[in-house]
């Protein structure tokens, strides 16, 4: 296991779908009270060591519809309200945070995230949120191949079963950057 090591001011905390028509689904294997509380603390030490933080929301009324044989939700049921593609409240979001909104399950195809990084000096990004296995997975795969460093926050992310959780934070993240409690980043920023 290597150690972990960046710097904050070339860090940007990227919070996947952490919003009304996500967190009030099922989640394991981490439910949302928890996962807020964790992400409030790590937004407030990654901002006061100066890291970018970017929340991203899905549009879900926008959502690519394609035929699949698992779909996450009925084709045929009307669009989700406008409320639950909104960003909870708990995030308590600053004025120099940024809000990326994506209409798949990464967060940079289709949106200026890369360039938001790149005009910001950004050479690693940290990451959490809903669900391990779709958003936040397809996020870290896009960094990857634009060259981020990455830092998994495993409890600070969450999905619909544990063990879609569980093989996403060991058999892919760490193949890709560093898996972290959210106590052990919490005391590299704080060191």
């Amino acid at each position: 296991m290597s150690t972990l090591a960046f710097d904050p001011a070339a860090t940007a905390l990227i919070l996947i779908d952490l919003q009304n028509g996500i967190l009030g689904r099922p989640l394991a294997p981490y439910p949302a009270a928890d996962l807020l509380e964790r992400t409030a603390r790590l937004v407030s030490a990654f901002r006061a060591r100066g890291a970018t933080i970017i929340f991203v929301r899905v549009a879900m009324a926008e959502l690519l519809n394609l035929p699949v044989d698992a779909p996450t939700r009925d084709p045929n049921a009307p669009p989700p309200p406008p409320a639950a593609s909104e960003l909870v409240a708990q995030l308590e979001r600053q004025p120099g945070d940024l809000v990326i909104t994506k209409r798949q399950w990464g967060a940079f195809y289709g949106t200026e995230l890369d360039q938001q990084l790149r005009r910001r000096g950004v050479r690693t990004v940290a990451l959490g949120g809903v669900a391990t296995n779709f958003g936040v997975e397809s996020t870290a795969r896009a960094a990857f191949d634009r060259g981020y460093q990455l830092v998994f926050i495993e409890d600070a992310m969450t999905s619909v079963t544990a063990e879609a959780h569980r093989f996403a934070t060991e058999a892919i993240f760490p193949r890709m950057g560093v898996v972290r409690k959210t106590e052990v980043v919490l005391d590299y920023l704080m060191g």
